[in-house]
């Protein structure tokens, strides 16, 4: 079992924190879309909580999100964070929140997350 780490069980309502760049992704048909990612070991306790909550409620949610509210600057938003399938999640950024924080692509953002 080399390699595996436990993480103590997240709780409800639990805040991580990480920084990263803002990046595009520009396909589909609606226009551009903005996300962050989120990798290491805030990325293992979120899937850890996931696990949790799957285990506790029987099911998974859409997609495997996890649903979190999220804080940079002075904007507050609620939204979820989605598996990427590599073991990092990525965080969708609304446009009202990029425009009220002025940020732009490649910018790099701090963020806490609480957990729900």
């Amino acid at each position: 079992m080399s390699g595996l780490r436990l993480h103590p069980p997240a709780s409800i309502g639990e805040q991580v924190a990480f920084e990263g760049p803002l990046w595009r992704w520009t396909g589909g048909n609606s226009g551009a879309w903005f996300f962050l990612t989120i990798s290491g070991d805030v990325a293992e306790h979120i899937a850890t909580h996931a696990l949790m909550r799957r285990l506790e409620l029987g099911k998974a949610r859409g997609f495997g999100s996890v649903k979190v509210m999220a804080k940079t600057g002075s904007s507050r938003w609620s939204t979820s964070v989605f598996p990427n399938g590599d073991g990092t999640w990525i965080l969708p950024f609304k446009a009202a929140i990029r425009r009220a924080e002025d940020l732009a692509e490649g910018d790099s953002v701090p963020i806490e997350l609480s957990l729900l």
